[in-house]
């Protein structure tokens, strides 16, 4: 899957948003890293940067990264390539 549009990106981000709640720890790593409270996902997921936000907190994280790309049967680039496309300012990563 090659992501290139916005709105691509967007729904991308939103299966990554999906994926970290269907597991406590990783929806509570997320949040913990985001010090958004569990009550406020719905409100938050509305704002902009938040999208983008899930998707720096999966290329933050190699393993979770991979697990995330192989629940949705996607590469691992497709990540960063929908990142790219929410645009804005883009964290430092390591590895």
């Amino acid at each position: 899957m090659r992501v290139t549009d916005r709105e691509a990106a967007e729904t991308l981000a939103l299966s990554a948003l999906s994926f970290l709640a269907r597991d406590p720890d990783r929806i509570a790593a997320f949040l913990s890293q985001t010090g958004i409270g569990p009550d406020q996902i719905r409100d938050a997921a509305g704002q902009p940067g938040f999208l983008a936000g899930v998707l720096d907190h999966l290329l933050g994280d190699e393993s979770l990264l991979l697990m995330f790309a192989d629940d949705c049967g996607i590469e691992p680039g497709a990540v960063a390539a929908a990142r790219a496309g929410l645009g804005g300012r883009q964290p430092p990563f390591q590895s």
